[in-house]
């Protein structure tokens, strides 16, 4: 006897599509993040703040060697580990992907931390201790970028989906 569940197409298709889902969102965030990264360092470098919207959005270009909050400045090595490990795992999970909930909230995380981690292993000062390009500025918040919005967001969805009791493989709790 075999004590391997059994994979039926039914279940192997939406598996399928949901990695796709993972990918795509994925592929999407790091190809915007990179660009309007990209562009603030062009349009940004050298000049004072821009206000966008009044004061609530600012534009001003930061590289930052730590954290949100400053948290652990100069420790970039760290948080270079940490995105590789967070990219593995992620990876390692979709195949147990059984909800678009969790699809779409793996692909927002994986292409943020994709994004920053493209920072720390190729921007200055070098390999593995690049500091990231934030360049977004809310009041009272420290300075962002798109990888760091798409990595909030997929938190909160986590959050929602595990408030719901949705397992990654679809599942309910309780039920």
């Amino acid at each position: 006897m075999n004590d391997m569940p059994e994979v039926s197409e039914r279940t192997a298709a939406p598996a399928r599509s949901l990695a796709l889902v993972v990918v795509g969102i994925a592929v999407a965030v790091l190809a915007v993040d990179q660009l309007t990264k990209a562009w603030a360092v062009s349009a940004l470098t050298g000049r004072s703040p821009v206000n966008v919207v009044g004061s609530l959005l600012r534009l001003e270009l930061t590289r930052n060697s730590g954290a949100a909050f400053s948290f652990a400045t100069g420790m970039t090595w760290i948080f270079t580990l940490i995105a590789v490990a967070v990219t593995l795992v992620i990876v390692s999970q979709v195949r147990r992907l059984g909800s678009v909930g969790w699809a779409v909230a793996l692909g927002l995380l994986l292409g943020g931390a994709v994004g920053n981690l493209a920072d720390r292993l190729f921007r200055p000062p070098g390999f593995g201790v690049g500091h990231v390009v934030d360049f977004l500025e809310l009041p009272h918040w420290p300075v962002f970028n798109v990888a760091d919005s798409c990595i909030t967001v997929a938190a909160v969805l986590i959050g929602l989906l595990a408030l719901r009791g949705t397992g990654i493989d679809g599942s309910r709790a309780g039920g």
